[in-house]
């Protein structure tokens, strides 16, 4: 992979997720331009949380569907989920599945291939769910196509937040001036409403700039949102790992 020969790569992830994307960035040569256009906070009420946990036993799939709803989920419960007995897990994608093995929980079913609730809803073991109940742990105001099909299929289905975005309180002084001075290179997004979020905390009249810039995406869905806000050149990165973004950003700065 050639290096990033010192272009500035904008890092919009979380602030605690953005640590190893900069750092691949940093170790190819580019410049990591860290501003967090979305903030994963917990939700401020935990209570129905606590009461499905509470209940678990009356469910026959649990499923967590980011890497943040089993982080916020374990943080609301001290740490632990309760004893599962006969539900089942289930992971939206590789790194969901990944946090619930680290938590020492042992994953029922993931995507072998892609990251999605598509490709979730996809998988045999979920086809036919008549009559059964299923616990969905996911954010406050995430997509809906998940519930929605499983109940059309029959099952009953809960749905609890463990977690909510919110936009940063940050400084953007710093990325206006690189703006301003045609000095940023690609920006890196991983949901549509981080992209959201980014117009709204850059300055209108800055926009002309910031949508000129290639904008490295992580599915179809979101490049069809940078599409509709109007930027001009747009990148899918083969999956949302980090390395793959990398991948991207080389590939369309470095045409390699």
């Amino acid at each position: 992979m050639t290096g990033l020969l010192g272009t500035a790569v904008l890092v919009t992830r979380p602030e605690h997720q953005a640590g190893s994307l900069c750092h691949l960035i940093e170790a190819q040569g580019g410049k990591a331009i860290r501003l967090p256009s979305l903030a994963i906070v917990p939700v401020t009420d935990t209570t129905a949380l606590q009461s499905a946990w509470a209940s678990l036993g009356k469910f026959q799939w649990l499923i967590f569907i980011s890497a943040n709803a089993v982080n916020f989920a374990l943080k609301a419960n001290g740490g632990k989920i309760p004893e599962l007995n006969q539900v089942r897990l289930a992971a939206v994608g590789q790194s969901t599945a990944q946090a619930l093995a680290d938590a020492g929980f042992r994953v029922d079913l993931v995507p072998g291939q892609g990251f999605s609730s598509e490709t979730l809803l996809a998988a045999p073991a979920l086809q036919e769910v008549g009559g059964q109940r299923v616990l969905i742990v996911r954010g406050e105001g995430g997509r809906e196509e998940l519930a929605s099909q499983l109940r059309f299929r029959g099952a009953h289905v809960d749905e609890v937040a463990a977690y909510r975005r919110v936009v940063p309180d940050v400084d953007t002084s710093p990325v206006l001036a690189l703006l301003a001075q045609q000095r940023l290179h690609a920006i890196t997004i991983t949901s549509g409403e981080a992209l959201q979020n980014l117009l709204m905390m850059i300055a209108p009249e800055y926009h002309p700039w910031l949508l000129a810039i290639p904008v490295i995406v992580v599915s179809a869905r979101i490049a069809h949102i940078a599409d509709g806000l109007g930027f001009k050149q747009i990148v899918v990165a083969a999956q949302p790992a980090d390395t793959a973004i990398l991948e991207a950003v080389t590939m369309c700065l470095m045409g390699k």
